[in-house]
């Protein structure tokens, strides 16, 4: 007999949807929950709450004890990382907004993921779409300004983790040879500031500053983007703009006097593992059932 997805009138949920209904059914009251409560509380069939929560447990999203499943290590991880994430984000959100009223470009925040940036927010007009960004859109490192200046602040097995990846030309500017990049990196050390001269995107350009302590690791970068030649002699112009905004999202973060080494890992909560999040997207794409 074939499963009843339990939906009228409507597509069938997705893989991540079930997923999520199944993380779902996990709540303070019931931490520990068998076979049965979880296909009770989310209303997934038997058979695809069985395959996804095998598949949980063996991620480390879950635990299983016996027949019960409860939370596991990941979600706490995942949990801290969010956490962590939105606490930059709101106290780095006044300082973004001074910095594009007074620059009139658009501005933007980014963590590193692996080899890739991530966007937590973009300040500027909702409708400006000179500069292809999103939140929560990704990009690879190498090409970006804000990704440039978090490996510059990064420890070498990061660096070399996106190496490893691959240098991909996306435009006739990308930095292509380790050798190029690694001198980028360089340079970016020494002004305390990274550019993105037409790397990533065709005739837009950036500039970017690290979110780090004196001496310190970079835990995120904020950056300025604009389309054309005045925005890049702007750009150049306004780098002690960005790399002062930085400097104080960074003191409002943790305060003039806190130690460099009390601050999180690049990229991460303390304690995060940096794979989780592509390990699950990497189970969502590959899963023969999705």
């Amino acid at each position: 007999m074939p499963e009843q997805t339990g939906i009228v009138g409507g597509a069938a949920p997705s893989l991540l949807e079930k997923a999520a209904k199944v993380l779902g059914a996990f709540d303070g009251a019931q931490p520990r929950l068998s076979l049965t409560e979880v296909i009770r509380r989310s209303g997934i069939p038997r058979s695809s709450a069985h395959r996804i929560l095998d598949q949980l447990v063996r991620l480390g999203w879950l635990d299983r004890e016996g027949r019960d499943y409860r939370m596991g290590m990941g979600m706490l991880e995942l949990g801290a990382l969010a956490a962590h994430h939105n606490r930059l984000r709101r106290t780095a959100l006044p300082r973004l907004h001074a910095l594009h009223e007074s620059t009139g470009h658009l501005v933007h925040l980014y963590v590193l993921d692996g080899a890739e940036v991530v966007c937590l927010e973009r300040i500027g007009g909702l409708h400006d779409t000179s500069v292809p960004s999103r939140v929560g859109g990704r990009m690879p490192a190498y090409c970006t300004a804000a990704g440039k200046a978090v490996l510059a602040f990064s420890d070498p097995a990061t660096v070399e983790g996106v190496l490893a990846h691959g240098l991909r030309p996306r435009t006739p500017r990308t930095l292509t040879h380790p050798t190029a990049l690694r001198s980028a990196l360089a340079a970016a050390r020494d002004r305390g500031v990274a550019f993105d001269h037409e790397e990533s995107h065709r005739d837009v350009v950036c500039v970017a500053a690290p979110l780090r302590g004196a001496g310190g690791r970079a835990v995120a970068a904020i950056s300025l983007s604009g389309k054309g030649l005045t925005a890049q002699r702007d750009l150049e112009r306004l780098a002690p703009a960005v790399l002062a905004c930085a400097r104080t999202v960074w003191r409002d973060l943790y305060g003039p006097g806190r130690a460099t080494r009390s601050a999180p890992p690049p990229s991460c909560a303390p304690g995060v593992s940096e794979q989780a999040m592509d390990n699950m997207m990497g189970w969502l794409r590959t899963s023969e059932w999705m």
